[in-house]
């Protein structure tokens, strides 16, 4: 449990660090700026199309139509999916996020698109502050990879799921490809921006399907996309 408190406070002081950049942050993770395409190609084997690729199957699970009741966990600063509660006015959005850094940013991205129906927690994923069976809809992008107890969050994401409710998502799974591979070793773990252990693609599978239903995993370069169903009867 120590061990666990400190890589939580070291991780949400490396990624205060990151949110203080916020612009670099979002050109990164969209692909969308020379820095961001730099990281994107040198890190992640990855080009714009790709990375649009892979963002899209990982909101893949969304319904169009959603009205229910939805967590993102993390929301980070919200470049990915403020732009997706735009057009979902019926949808209750909760975001949760350990760092208040981030929370800033993302609830700064909401107020600016004048969005009524999503609300900021900061909190930890591994002690979600939230009742059993409370969501319809868990996405969880780019997040797990940094989670410093994988099992908790798990555990937790599991537990305030709705049966019959959505899991989906993305995060890096390790053995896609060694460029990344190397670099998420010897520069994102040392900052700790990335806590292993990491999944594999097998790892995944077999975990996902051993607790959800339904289920598809797909994989961009070292990016996993997955999308289940919680069983309806647990």
């Amino acid at each position: 449990m120590e061990q666990t408190l400190l890589r939580s406070k070291e991780i949400r002081g490396a990624y205060r660090s990151v949110a203080s950049a916020s612009r670099f942050y979002d050109g990164m993770i969209t692909c969308s700026s020379l820095p961001g395409k730099l990281v994107c190609r040198v890190v992640w084997a990855m080009g714009w199309r790709e990375n649009e690729a892979y963002l899209a199957e990982a909101l893949r699970g969304i319904p169009s139509d959603f009205s229910g009741r939805m967590l993102e966990v993390p929301v980070g600063t919200g470049v990915i999916s403020m732009p997706i509660y735009e057009s979902l006015p019926e949808a209750q959005v909760q975001c949760l996020d350990y760092s208040e850094d981030m929370i800033a940013f993302a609830r700064q991205r909401a107020d600016r698109s004048g969005l009524k129906n999503v609300s900021f927690t900061q909190g930890d994923v591994g002690a979600l502050p939230f009742e059993d069976d409370s969501f319809d809809l868990v996405l969880s992008l780019n997040g797990f990879h940094a989670f410093p107890d994988k099992e908790r969050a798990y555990s937790e994401i599991f537990r305030v799921l709705k049966p019959g409710g959505i899991f989906c998502g993305c995060f890096y799974i390790a053995g896609e490809c060694a460029r990344t591979d190397w670099m998420i070793r010897h520069f994102y773990v040392p900052k700790r921006y990335f806590t292993p252990p990491f999944e594999t693609l097998d790892s995944l599978k077999a975990r996902l399907m051993g607790s959800y239903v339904n289920g598809t995993i797909s994989t961009m370069k070292s990016m996993a996309c997955f999308f289940c169903h919680k069983p309806p009867e647990v």
